[in-house]
């Protein structure tokens, strides 16, 4: 099998690192890098400039994307900032690669239409990285809520922040596309994770309303702050949903607490715990870094075709929707009502 990995910037290494340890030699790496840094980030995220990535996890790279699709590919992961990712998933889908994309899809949907009539055409696997449907209590809130233990939806409060600065200590968060509108950064894109997991409890919502913007004295050029009320209706029943994500806190946090008629869930991700009535789950000692692996083993029997993507183009998509909304309610001060489908 050949792989293309867009982009070995940290979590383009980490897929690099990831990769070799599932596969093995049975894969055969290939890059496509801009910037051609050498040194090895290190799974603590440390720069170990005394180690070269491309001889490290043998990957053959190169600097034009058309001679890297020329070795003709089976799978690409799109690992390179935000606002290159639809150009680059395009390039590789229309050379009939499977897709793993890394969240958000993109930075706006002009053009995503063409991207999804590529991959049907074609037929091609599409994964989009939201390795937190993969968190042990993401999955354990999603198993209590079909239980329906805590009775009728009322209400949601999820919170995710951490400090920029402290996300890459080997670079500097100025550079990073996380701080950047150019390159599709800003807190809200950046931590879309909760978009996305919202989404897979409750549905679309129905409007968002979002205040926030660059509140902090970070240097950046994109919303650190980001406070959004959502109008969800599950069982034909209104429920809020607050979202809270901040480039500020430390240190960091992300939990969600989901509040019935007849008790509440909490999801402590940070802690690794969740309790609801009767239900007391501590997932103490979770590495990180299985959630990737599981990622990436559960996109490979995608192509094998002995599962479905959780997280498909169409599904992605979605919860980018969600983002722009918020976006665009800071922008104009008015909520932004979503309709079912998208237009592009």
């Amino acid at each position: 099998m050949k792989i293309l990995i867009i982009g070995l910037g940290g979590i383009g290494q980490r897929h690099a690192r990831n990769l070799r340890t599932i596969l093995g030699d049975r894969v055969e790496l290939l890059a496509w890098r801009v910037r051609r840094l050498t040194h090895v980030i290190t799974p603590a995220m440390q720069a170990d400039s005394s180690r070269n990535v491309e001889t490290e996890y043998n990957i053959k790279a190169f600097e034009d994307l058309d001679l890297a699709l020329a070795e003709k590919p089976d799978a690409a992961f799109i690992s390179n900032p935000t606002s290159h990712h639809l150009s680059a998933a395009q390039a590789c889908a229309e050379r009939n690669c499977h897709l793993f994309i890394e969240k958000p899809v993109s930075h706006s949907l002009t053009g995503l239409h063409k991207l999804v009539k590529t991959v049907d055409t074609r037929k091609l696997v599409t994964l989009v990285g939201y390795q937190l449907r993969f968190h042990p209590c993401l999955i354990a809130v999603s198993d209590i809520l079909a239980t329906q233990a805590i009775g009728r939806i009322l209400m949601v409060r999820a919170i995710v922040g951490e400090y920029l600065p402290g996300w890459h200590a080997y670079e500097d968060y100025r550079k990073t596309y996380a701080a950047s509108a150019e390159l599709g950064g800003g807190v809200i894109l950046s931590q879309i994770h909760e978009f996305d997991y919202l989404y897979s409890l409750f549905g679309l919502p129905r409007s968002v309303y979002s205040l926030g913007g660059h509140w902090s004295s970070l240097d950046l050029d994109v919303e650190d702050t980001a406070s959004t009320l959502m109008d969800f209706s599950v069982e034909d029943k209104p429920v809020a949903v607050h979202l809270q994500q901040d480039y500020v806190q430390r240190p960091p946090c992300r939990q969600c607490e989901i509040v019935g008629e007849q008790g509440k869930i909490i999801a402590d991700f940070a802690a690794l715990r969740v309790t609801a009535p009767g239900v007391d789950l501590d997932f103490g000692g979770f590495d990180r870094n299985q959630l990737f692996i599981n990622q990436t083993k559960h996109f490979l029997a995608c192509l094998e075709g002995q599962e479905s993507p959780i997280v498909d183009l169409c599904t992605g998509i979605q919860s980018l929707r969600m983002a722009l909304a918020a976006k665009e309610s800071i922008a104009t001060g008015q909520p932004v009502k979503l309709a079912t489908g998208f237009e592009a």
